[in-house]
């Protein structure tokens, strides 16, 4: 599935970077054309030469060095790759990277990289939830930067839990989702909305609702990788677009209705992630409300865009989502058959690792034919490869 792909694998210096050969010789297995940049804090740990014995050629480690035939290491490397894996990926190098620092060959490269970049944590589990650290990832991960989880269990100090290099059957798996998915979309239109609509009250409030967009980028991102051509309708968020997609922002649940339905009949598949308002304020004030006594809100009803895409589908695929916090299933499956989907995924918002603004989410499917499919506790890069693949079947 890599034959042939340029890969680029960064070992930071950390005690797992022993199993960094085993990644390697995995990758060069595969058929993947595999080449090793180690800092020097790496060189402590292990020495060049297992890396360049597994993977046949020079390991790069010093920016001024220059192989025969290059002229500049870290551009040479950069403007190569399909794809750079940091493993280990130590907190100071995960630091450098949310930043930007340039002061070594793996820093100087990966700024030089237009590539999917893939970093994979492993450190002691005091550092790893150090809130710095995470915050650093999370930095990365707003920039696309793929993150591999770390695993839990005994570590090299004694200590025991989240921490250690992830496997690397999983770290694999994840390169072949970026390198080897088989663009099963192309040929496809899609659209897929993102964010939680905002419905002014004056000029400096409105009402809005707790959405990140991170399940409707994350659907977005993967529908482009996979070879669509993908529309982004989305609600103001902190996330940065994903490349190779064509946006459309808007702030408001009128203006989310007449993008959607611009583009609706043009459309292939229809994946509605976006949290629309169901409410907005009856009358706008044009200046600023002063502190009084109280503040009352006459709200008036939306307009309902997944029912108003429902009434007009003719070959669409339509998705639906439902956030709910009680009865999920029977709320969800009311959903589905009011609004005319042919597929919704329904989570409740209460149970830990689904909430708002997490990176993973624990989904159910439900289909028009009554069938309930559970989930478990997933990325929301695998959840949307998972939906892709259903709106294939039903496509089909």
């Amino acid at each position: 599935m890599l034959a042939g792909k340029y890969i680029v694998v960064g070992v930071s210096g950390g005690i797992a970077a022993h199993r960094a050969l085993d990644l390697t010789s995995t990758l060069v297995k595969t058929g993947a054309e595999v080449h090793v940049i180690m800092t020097d804090a790496a060189r402590e740990f292990i020495r060049p030469l297992a890396f360049e014995a597994i993977s046949g050629h020079q390991v790069h480690h010093d920016i001024f060095v220059t192989p025969p035939g290059w002229r500049y290491p870290h551009l040479e490397l950069a403007k190569k790759a399909d794809l750079a894996v940091v493993a280990p990926a130590t907190a100071n190098i995960i630091a450098k990277l949310s930043c930007g620092l340039a002061d070594d060959l793996l820093t100087t490269a990966a700024l030089a990289m237009s590539c999917p970049l893939v970093v994979c944590p492993a450190m002691n589990l005091y550092m790893y939830k150090n809130p710095v650290v995470q915050e650093n990832l999370e930095r990365l991960r707003r920039r696309g930067v793929i993150i591999v989880d770390p695993a839990s269990g005994r570590q090299a100090c004694g200590d025991e839990g989240p921490g250690r290099l992830a496997d690397v059957p999983v770290i694999v798996q994840q390169i072949e989702h970026l390198l080897g998915a088989n663009r099963d979309l192309a040929g496809l239109k899609v659209l897929v909305t993102a964010g939680g609509t905002r419905e002014p009250i004056d000029p400096v409030r409105y009402i809005t609702n707790r959405s990140s967009g991170k399940m409707g980028y994350a659907l977005a991102r993967t529908a482009a990788e996979r070879g669509a051509r993908v529309y982004l309708v989305s609600a103001p968020t902190r996330l940065v677009p994903p490349t190779g997609i064509e946006m459309v922002s808007v702030e408001t649940a009128e203006q989310m209705y007449q993008a959607v339905m611009d583009l609706y009949p043009e459309m292939d598949a229809v994946v509605k992630a976006a949290a629309v308002s169901d409410y907005r304020p009856g009358t706008y004030q044009n200046q600023k409300i002063k502190k009084g006594g109280g503040l009352v809100l006459e709200l008036e009803k939306t307009k309902d865009i997944l029912a108003e895409l429902g009434n007009r589908k003719k070959s669409q695929v339509l998705v639906g989502f439902a956030a709910e916090t009680q009865d999920l299933v029977q709320n969800a499956t009311n959903k589905l058959i009011q609004k005319n989907l042919d597929l919704l995924v329904a989570n409740d918002v209460t149970q830990s690792g689904a909430g708002f603004g997490t990176d993973t989410n624990i989904v159910k499917l439900l289909y028009p034919d009554g069938r309930v499919e559970s989930l478990p506790i997933m990325d929301k890069l695998e959840i949307s490869h998972r939906i892709w693949d259903e709106v294939l079947k039903i496509k089909a």
